[in-house]
């Protein structure tokens, strides 16, 4: 069964994130006091080229099992460092679909919006962590490994050791791009 291992959250923009007993997710805004939190982009970059965009990184999530990996190559992994908001356990992140809509525990709701792309931040934080969150597949195409973002649906509270379950869109699926 999915999960939610861990939550995180943090006041302003830095790259990593504190452990929480739980966090509010607030509709078509975020996670409640996180430094992404609203409606336009908050992603510095993003926002110094155009700031009237909508925010699609409302919350960021990568899965435990990622951490696993990347202690298996010589890192210190905890959640919250590379900047998510919920580390997952149990679920394939990257391999749903554009849309996807996931239930974390009994109320919230959040939508896909697609792959966080690794960046020069991650070799600040761990020096190769950003070379170690990338992959090529068979065609030497780039496969993004550093979670997912996601858009708030509904309000509510989210915990450790919350279930998540999968909605899959109706009709043709796109799959994850960077956003």
């Amino acid at each position: 069964m999915s999960r939610v291992a861990a939550v995180c959250l943090r006041r302003g923009h830095h790259f990593s994130k504190t452990p929480s007993l739980s966090i509010r997710l607030l509709a078509g805004l975020g996670v409640e006091g996180d430094g992404h939190m609203g409606a336009l982009v908050k992603h510095r970059y993003d926002r110094r080229h155009d700031p009237t965009r909508p925010n699609l990184r409302q919350v960021h999530l990568i899965p435990c099992e990622l951490f696993d990996e990347l202690r298996a190559k010589g890192f210190t992994i905890q959640p919250g460092d590379l900047g998510e908001n919920v580390t997952t356990s149990g679920i394939d992140l990257a391999a749903l679909p554009t849309g996807t809509r996931l239930h974390l525990g009994t109320h919230a709701v959040i939508e896909l919006t697609g792959l966080r792309e690794p960046c020069v931040l991650m070799d600040r934080f761990q020096q190769g962590l950003k070379a170690a969150t990338q992959d090529r597949d068979a065609d030497g195409n780039v496969i993004c490994k550093a979670g997912v973002m996601a858009v708030v649906v509904a309000d509510g509270e989210v915990a450790a050791g919350d279930a998540i379950e999968v909605e899959l869109p109706a009709g043709a699926r796109q799959p994850l791009a960077p956003v």
